[in-house]
């Protein structure tokens, strides 16, 4: 038997379906209290407003997703929030409060749409997201027999 127990790879609520070019992900399930997040809940609520109310709405989908595993439970849980794409390099920011102005977070999403693969310097971000970065992660280059895949 294995060291390590199975389970199926990709099950609710890790697989979260893209239906626009971007997606910005968020936390909704807390992995220090075992329940659903209400702060990632109202983060969403509010940054898929803001996202509207800016006509990013065709470029960007809000999604919650299950644990991002970057929040800090000393910090009073504040929410993580991703961007990805299609080719381009993910983005964690942790540290973001559901009640902070969503303007930090709409101004990365231009910037982010905006760059073809994604790639930012952190003298790029707004100044709310230079310290709250956790991971700039490239886009992923699969190699298979028949040559690679973005």
């Amino acid at each position: 038997m294995d060291a390590f127990p199975r389970r199926p790879l990709a099950t609710h609520p890790y697989v979260v379906a893209q239906s626009a070019p971007h997606q910005i992900l968020v936390c909704k399930a807390c992995k220090h209290k075992g329940a659903t997040c209400q702060p990632g809940l109202r983060l969403i609520e509010r940054l898929r407003a803001a996202i509207a109310a800016a006509g990013l709405g065709d470029s960007f989908e809000v999604s919650g997703t299950a644990c991002l595993a970057g929040c800090v439970p000393a910090h009073g849980n504040p929410c993580v929030v991703g961007w990805r794409a299609t080719a381009k390099a993910t983005w964690l920011f942790g540290d973001i409060e559901p009640g902070q102005p969503m303007d930090d977070l709409l101004v990365f999403s231009r910037l982010y749409a905006a760059r073809e693969d994604g790639w930012m310097n952190g003298r790029d971000l707004p100044d709310r997201l230079c310290d709250s970065t956790l991971a700039r992660i490239p886009a992923a280059m699969i190699v298979t027999r028949q040559g690679p895949v973005q």
